[in-house]
């Protein structure tokens, strides 16, 4: 196990891709501070499982990820828990689709807040220990969308073009420490947030959700398969021990063909 030892803070892991990663990370010894929205009992039951999956220590913080000081005081819990933070990844997200027009300004500010400063924030209040003990792994989940658009998300692409940008910008900083920081740019994953996005583009089109799924992936992802969250979370674990310690400032995509057309 890699990571054994290692102290991980993981946003958005309560489901979808950021539990998936959670259960990688501790797959491979890795203590983890989980932090998401959701029902207490469907929570506190993965704080409980994963200790006794893998032998590992949990702990939860429901940081809104829309506020800095909540965040800080994410980073600061892991810290006093665990003793460290040697592993970050932002994961956190939200989504909402609508024309610029008609985009609603409250959506798009916390999307911006949540896909984007959130990651800033986190990484800001995490740094300053990374660099006290000289080991840091960040990794930001971007998207496709962080490299090309589509239309009706506005703020989604924007939020996720900025994230591939704060990740070029941590790289450099902190280069000539044993700190690394990289995105990663998945395509389609079928997540709960995804899924709406099929059911409202079947609701719609007057189309059934089988059609409305089958058209999404046509649409971009040549292979017409859905990305697995396993398969991202086991490319985290790849960057975070030392067999990806020269990989820092990399934008690295798992998309199915997406960005190859």
């Amino acid at each position: 196990m890699a990571l054994t030892g290692k102290n991980a803070i993981v946003t958005g892991s309560t489901s979808g891709i950021g539990l998936a990663i959670a259960h990688v990370l501790a797959g491979q010894g890795c203590n983890i501070m989980l932090n998401g929205m959701g029902d207490k009992a469907v929570i506190d039951g993965i704080v409980a499982e994963l200790p006794k999956t893998y032998d590992i220590k949990t702990a939860y913080n429901g940081a809104d990820m829309s506020k800095a000081a909540d965040i800080r005081a994410l980073v600061a819990d892991c810290e006093k828990t665990f003793g460290s933070v040697d592993i970050l990844v932002n994961n956190a997200g939200i989504q909402f689709t609508a024309s610029v027009e008609e985009f609603p300004e409250d959506k798009w500010d916390a999307i911006i807040a949540i896909n984007l400063s959130a990651s800033f924030h986190a990484t800001k209040a995490a740094l300053p220990g990374m660099r006290k003990r000289d080991f840091g792994r960040i990794v930001n989940i971007a998207s496709v969308h962080g490299l090309v658009a589509s239309a009706h998300k506005a703020a989604y692409v924007a939020a996720k073009h900025g994230i591939v940008g704060l990740t070029k910008v941590v790289a450099l900083e902190a280069a000539e420490a044993n700190i690394t920081c990289n995105a990663i740019c998945p395509g389609w994953v079928h997540t709960p947030l995804v899924q709406k996005q099929i059911e409202d583009k079947a609701k719609e089109q007057n189309i059934s959700v089988e059609k409305a799924t089958a058209d999404l992936l046509g649409e971009k992802q040549p292979n017409k398969r859905f990305i697995k969250p396993e398969n991202i979370g086991a490319l985290i674990a790849f960057l975070c021990d030392e067999n990806g310690n020269a990989m820092t400032g990399e934008i690295i995509t798992i998309d199915g063909g997406w960005t190859a057309e």
